[in-house]
């Protein structure tokens, strides 16, 4: 996309939804950090199932180590690989107030060293509880960069580094946001549902997704080609019954 092309789509896109945000529930950056490592392979809102009754009395990470590892495990158990995320979590409670105080870090090198952090996750904590300008690359962002031509790479690193050359102001705070719920919503793995996207003339993608009523209608040429075969296949049919009829009448010649 051309730098114009792509601010047109962010602007479409802010004008769609002009206020954006994780759809993980949180009440401040320690849950946030949380619900985010726990999100890894799993559904925001199978998350926030398992996080609403648990960070109603576990708000640090001191609640979090007197809650213990196993009944944390059995607070997440509905969520996926629960065993190693517990172990995560547990372990990061006890970084944080060994090494920052209690207090969630604000730069993602210390993030990331934290245990079950990695990039990703610390883009989001960086961008929504503290409002920096990153660009967290998930598997909705990857596929929407790559699938419209937006910032196409190979790997999760080259798309990120893209974004954070081509994505212009005022959009680059939400940018990632936007992405997100783009690919989570329309411009979904399976079908795109590119007759309601708002950037449908901006996107590279090739054939667009019919609008399902669309797609139910016969084209004119399938059903003229459908209605030729049929007619071939009767006309057939009557040359058979006829050549058969011709083959009864004859008599037997003697020898």
């Amino acid at each position: 996309m051309k730098r114009e092309q792509i601010f047109e789509f962010f602007r479409r896109l802010a004008e769609n939804n002009p206020s954006p945000t994780t759809e993980l529930e949180s009440a401040n950056p320690y849950q946030l950090l949380v619900a985010v490592v726990l999100s890894a392979q799993a559904t925001d809102a199978s998350v926030n199932i398992a996080t609403r009754p648990l960070f109603e009395h576990v708000k640090a990470p001191e609640q979090m180590i007197e809650l213990g590892e196993e009944r944390l495990r059995q607070a997440i158990k509905t969520i996926g690989l629960f065993n190693t995320k517990a172990k995560n979590v547990i372990a990061l409670s006890m970084a944080l107030i060994d090494n920052h105080g209690g207090e969630v870090p604000r730069t993602r090198d210390d993030l990331q060293a934290l245990p079950g952090v990695g990039r990703k996750t610390a883009n989001v904590v960086l961008n929504t509880a503290f409002g920096e300008e990153t660009f967290a690359v998930d598997t909705h962002v990857f596929r929407v960069c790559n699938r419209t031509g937006l910032a196409p790479g190979k790997t999760v690193e080259e798309v990120e580094g893209k974004l954070e050359k081509l994505v212009p102001q005022p959009f680059r705070g939400d940018a990632h946001h936007w992405l997100i719920l783009h690919g989570r919503y329309t411009c979904k793995a399976r079908l795109p549902e590119c007759w309601r996207c708002p950037v449908i003339d901006l996107c590279r993608y090739e054939p667009k997704t019919l609008a399902p009523e669309e797609r139910t209608k016969p084209s004119a040429a399938r059903t003229g080609r459908r209605a030729l075969s049929t007619a071939r296949i009767a006309k057939g049919r009557t040359a058979s019954t006829r050549s058969a009829g011709r083959s009864r009448s004859r008599p037997n010649r003697l020898p």
